[in-house]
């Protein structure tokens, strides 16, 4: 028998019952009132074409403490990117994705088999191929990339959200797993009889009719999903093993849906969240908002939809105190349901009352103030006698911005002054203006016209912001 199901074997009996010692022992790991993060996916074009430290000057402006790097692609990471958030005091995570894969490329020969199957017979939707936590060569292999982006790029942490099973009413939607070879093969190897079936009511082995086998099944699945966490993080040659100095994060769902919502995604998903901590140790562990939530509406749901989570958030604090925990949104995947400034500053305003240590939310240019607000002065610099620096809270049009006539100069006494615009440079929110004959006291530039970028958002090329006649004050 390999490690892999051995240990399986040994989580088997372990996590019937009963939790063991707080979390969080590292000192290092503090958290204040409530900290402002946030979900950052570079491969999207509003991060293309501008520089990594004009990305990172923009959250950081925004107000954000700490930015996860969504890596959907291991062979794909933007140390450039990485190094500028670190550089401007923003703490950077590597968060990717646990149970599968936007792409296969460089996947090694013979990673099909790695693969879920569900009760539909299919995998996956819109690209995404899921993988089986069961499979110990796709383990041993995601550890293994894991460990080596964070042993190239200077990540503060790593976290693997979605490693959980699929998925939320799996049994009638047909999309319930892994019911595959991998899963099959571990399953008898742990308990000696065959998987329940679940999708012929008359087969004397669908899982209704054996619940003392289905029982075992939801343990399987629960310790499956433990073990792999376990194993990237703790394991040999693992996470904390190559980059003692990291912090580790875990995730985990909820959803406002009945009485029990726990102990359903127990059962369709395979989260138990105590066991889960007790055994992978983390310093901070996330409650990630489920999709039937997130894709209502701003009508639909309240930025104080989290009161429903207390059993989630309850479950962790009544075993781990101490445990710093977060709180996840969504605030723009589909057009229907983008979230507002207002709406989000709501949501953190009561994601700290209900006790949560931090927030964030994917993704960031995804959020209703990218679509509404026009673009605002943040920051000014004289970056020399003949530059000054001009920083915005978003990214701003390069065209409608380079056009010298879009800015003028007034001395303390608002007498017109006329230096010589010899060069505009834009880079994302930034603006940059050359002149030999910017005077040497300090002056007021007045910028005429300016308008935000469209072109980039997700949701289609609906009208920019306008602004005119931003008045900033360079000493």
């Amino acid at each position: 028998m390999n490690l892999f199901l051995s240990l399986l074997i040994i989580l088997s009996c372990r996590f019937d019952s009963g939790f063991g010692k707080s979390a969080s022992e590292d000192p290092n790991v503090t958290f204040d009132t409530i900290i402002k993060s946030i979900q950052i996916d570079p491969g999207f074009s509003y991060y293309q074409n501008r520089s990594p430290e004009s990305i990172a000057e923009e959250l950081k402006l925004n107000g954000f403490r700490v930015v996860h790097y969504f890596v959907t692609n291991e062979n794909k990471v933007d140390g450039e990117l990485v190094q500028a958030l670190k550089d401007c005091g923003v703490e950077v995570w590597l968060m990717t994705l646990g149970n599968g894969t936007y792409s296969t490329a460089n996947y090694p020969k013979g990673w099909e088999s790695w693969k879920m199957e569900f009760t539909n017979g299919q995998n996956g939707t819109g690209g995404y191929t899921f993988l089986s936590p069961f499979n110990e060569e796709f383990v041993s292999w995601k550890k293994r990339k894991l460990v080596g982006l964070m042993t190239t790029y200077p990540f503060d942490g790593i976290e693997l959200a979605e490693a959980y099973l699929p998925s939320w009413n799996g049994m009638s939607r047909g999309h319930y797993g892994d019911v595959g070879p991998n899963a099959q093969e571990a399953f008898y190897a742990i308990y000696g009889v065959e998987m329940p079936d679940f999708t012929d009511a008359d087969d004397p082995r669908y899982y209704k009719n054996i619940p003392k086998v289905y029982e075992k099944w939801m343990t399987f699945r629960v310790n499956g999903v433990n073990h792999f966490l376990n194993e990237i993080f703790n394991g040999p040659n693992g996470i904390r093993e190559s980059r003692s100095d990291a912090k580790i994060a875990t995730w985990s769902l909820a959803i406002d849906a009945g009485d029990h919502p726990v102990k359903k995604l127990r059962e369709d998903q395979g989260l138990d969240v105590p066991a889960m901590i007790e055994l992978v140790q983390p310093d901070l562990h996330y409650i990630q908002t489920h999709w039937p939530d997130w894709i209502k509406s701003e009508e639909q749901l309240p930025a104080d939809y989290i009161k429903a989570y207390e059993p989630f958030i309850k479950e962790i604090k009544n075993i781990q105190p101490d445990l710093p925990v977060g709180i996840q949104a969504d605030i723009g995947s589909n057009a229907n349901m983008v979230k507002s400034q207002e709406w989000i500053q709501d949501f953190i305003h009561f994601s700290e009352k209900e006790g949560y240590d931090v927030m964030t939310a994917y993704e960031y240019h995804l959020g209703g103030y990218i679509y509404d607000e026009a673009p605002r002065l943040m920051k000014t610099d004289r970056i020399g006698s003949d530059r000054i620096g001009l920083s915005f809270q978003k990214r701003i049009h390069v065209e409608t911005t380079i056009k010298s006539d879009n800015f003028y100069f007034l001395d303390n006494n608002k007498k017109r002054i006329y230096p010589t615009i010899n060069k505009i440079n834009i880079d994302g929110n930034r603006v940059e203006l050359k002149s030999r004959d910017f005077p040497e006291v300090p002056f007021y530039v007045i910028i005429q016209k300016l308008r935000d970028t469209p072109e980039f958002w997700l949701y289609g090329k609906t009208s920019a912001n306008n602004v005119e006649n931003i008045k900033c004050y360079i000493e």
